[in-house]
């Protein structure tokens, strides 16, 4: 027997499963994109509700033309993956409003799985892993609607069949992802637009662009210390080291220059973490300042700077090695000194006076130092994230005219001053601080974390840091930016110590999250390797875990078909004793059930056969498909089941 045509309520579960599908993308779709998928699926809704006639190709045709026009004007091209995936959104969502047969069912639940599966070329996090299983439960449910040759099905068992598939995949599932061979670098990260929505620190620094920088709450990295983590004031993780200025942006030393690895000499017992960084699209690494056991795959830079050597495209998960009571540099390179001396001619003549008095005060590189702090600390200066525009002379107009500034304007400021008094300085950008999660002792990173702070070198001393933004905002540096900054706070509502409840709400889902990101996301060539070997007690060949592979999946698959397809007379429930009596009784007659045949298939077969008894075969008929098929089951039911079929000649 064929298959029904999908009807109303076929329709709603398509529906309900295309918008959970939608749902998980309308976030980065484009505007328009996500205004007229919703507005189509409405209409296609509308139309079935109030019986409707669908629209013409006359007008599907121009929506077309017009939706693939969109998307090529929208995103320059129809290749990548926003351009790609919103298309086949909008080319779905056009095709329901044609669907009527069960072929166009078929075609949109198809494109419905493929569409959820491109979720993750946007994001991997578990809650949307969680979505997805949601949007393929309902697809499968639907699936399972339409496939179905004996009329419609109560929802609940509907349901429940789709629950039984997807949990009889989930074996195989498994097994593919511990066996199946990982390829080594972003297998999401294919499409060349997948990386432009990346955050972090710059190559390049100038003033608002770390402020910018720190309005979002998005996590940077996170850090598990082994053993008692340094104090908050002790966090200072870094990242670009900027020599260059311009007068108005700082930049990176130039790769070409022919200068030693400077010295570091360490004191003290090491820190020891690891760190599990998000994507930046970037080089730069973030350790604690001062690395000296460096993460596998990674090259270090003149001044210490840690950097990988390919982009940092996925998560990233490294060990490290760092310590805090250090000496860097004690004797420069007299070229290094003089790049970090560097300013541009005629620019901020008040600034450059104010060092100069300071030269004729016969003040010490030492003194000078502390001068510009006391500077910061006992003048009107302002700590905030939403800092004045400045002029043409910037150093000028922030330190004698607004005095409002965030850490790149006191620390770029502070290495101007430093230089035009002849004291050899350097900007230093990264994260400062961190937030600790006792759920999972580790600690958050986020982008409001982001630093600028300065290094300077002082004759026998080497290059030290000195961060002029603890000058002025102590709090930053001891307890991070939501006290030093309350009425400013970048921090999700759920992160903010305003809410305790939220927030320590938040803290445990941050920490299932991590450990979603450790033992599934990162589960690498690598990890699946040593993973493996250890479970079979040596070294696995590429060999071996495609045999393993082969293996599981088929005795698995076996496993379940063995438990699918087995009929145990002995095991049946109480309907199936009932109807197979009935069964019997047809068979003394020379009516034989065959095994493809269906209850209501036989049941007309048998009316044929016997036409005088077709009435009471269509009442036995009719009864037990709905006991078994709509749940209809009852007491009283069965037994009137039971009578009929003894009444049966």
């Amino acid at each position: 027997m064929r298959a029904k045509e999908p009807d109303i309520i076929d329709l709603r579960w398509l529906l309900l499963g295309l918008c959970l599908v939608m749902a998980l993308h309308l976030h980065h779709f484009a505007g328009w994109v996500a205004i007229s998928i919703t507005v189509l699926i409405a209409w296609r809704y509308l139309l079935a509700h109030y019986r409707r006639p669908m629209p013409s190709i006359f007008i599907l045709m121009p929506l077309t033309v017009l939706a693939g026009l969109g998307i090529l004007l929208t995103y320059r091209g129809l290749f990548g993956r926003d351009a790609s995936v919103e298309l086949l959104a909008l080319m779905l969502t056009l095709k329901l409003m044609e669907a009527k047969t069960r072929r166009d069912f078929l075609l949109l639940i198809f494109g419905g799985y493929f569409l959820t599966v491109t979720t993750f070329l946007f994001t991997q996090s578990m809650a949307y892993g969680a979505a997805m299983l949601l949007a393929t439960f309902t697809l499968t449910g639907t699936l399972v609607g339409i496939s179905h040759p004996n009329g419609r099905l109560p929802w609940h068992f509907q349901a429940k069949t789709a629950a039984i598939l997807l949990a009889q995949g989930a074996p195989i599932m498994l097994a593919l992802f511990l066996l199946f061979p990982r390829v080594p670098g972003p297998l999401w990260g294919i499409p060349q637009d997948a990386n432009k929505g990346m955050s972090g620190l710059s190559d390049t620094m100038e003033p608002g662009e770390i402020s910018e920088l720190t309005l979002s709450g998005d996590i940077a990295f996170r850090v598990q210390f082994e053993g008692k983590p340094p104090p908050p004031n002790q966090l200072y993780w870094r990242g670009p080291v900027l020599w260059h200025y311009d007068g108005r942006s700082w930049t990176m030393a130039s790769s070409r220059l022919q200068l030693p690895t400077e010295s570091l000499q360490v004191r003290g017992s090491p820190s020891r973490y690891t760190i599990t960084m998000e994507p930046s699209n970037r080089s730069s690494m973030l350790l604690l300042d001062m690395p000296t056991v460096l993460p596998d795959n990674s090259t270090v830079s003149v001044d210490l700077q840690v950097l990988s050597k390919s982009l940092i495209r996925q998560r990233m998960r490294y060990q490290a090695s760092s310590h805090l009571d250090y000496t860097l540099e004690r004797d420069a390179n007299p070229r290094a000194l003089e790049l970090n001396l560097q300013i541009p001619d005629f620019t901020n003549p008040k600034s450059r006076a104010l060092a100069q008095s300071w030269i004729d005060a016969g003040k010490s590189p030492e003194a000078i130092v502390q001068t510009a702090l006391d500077m910061f600390r006992d003048g009107e200066f302002f700590y905030t994230l939403r800092p004045p525009r400045l002029g043409s002379q910037p150093i000028d107009d922030f330190l004698f005219n607004t005095r409002r500034g965030f850490c790149e304007h006191y620390a770029g400021t502070f290495v101007y001053l430093m230089r035009a008094a002849g004291v050899p300085a350097r900007v230093v950008t990264g994260y400062q601080g961190g937030e600790l999660n006792p759920v999972g002792e580790y600690f958050i990173v986020r982008q409001s974390d982001a630093h600028a702070w300065a290094e300077v070198w002082l004759e026998g001393k080497g290059w030290i840091r000195v961060d002029p933004t603890g000058a002025v905002s102590p709090s930053r540096i001891e307890y991070g930016i939501e006290t030093a900054m309350p009425n400013e706070n970048p921090l999700p509502l759920l992160a903010s110590n305003k809410f305790p409840l939220l927030k320590k709400m938040y803290l445990n889902l941050d920490a299932i999250d991590n450990a979603w990101n450790h033992w599934v996301l990162d589960y690498n060539q690598k990890r699946q390797m040593e993973f493996l070997s250890s479970l079979a007690g040596s070294k696995l060949s590429w060999q071996d875990l495609a045999i393993a592979m082969i293996v599981a999946v088929g005795a698995i698959g076996m496993l379940l078909s063995y438990f699918i397809i087995r009929e145990n007379p002995t095991k049946k429930d109480e309907l199936q004793r009932i109807y197979a009596a009935f069964l019997r009784k047809l068979q003394r007659k020379g009516i034989m059930r065959r095994p493809q045949e269906g209850p209501l298939d036989f049941g007309e077969r048998a009316s044929q056969a016997l036409p005088k008894q077709a009435g009471q075969i269509a009442k036995i008929t009719d009864l037990y498909t709905q006991m078994r098929y709509r749940d209809r089951k009852t007491p009283e039911s069965t037994e009137l089941l039971k009578w009929l079929i003894k009444t049966f000649k």
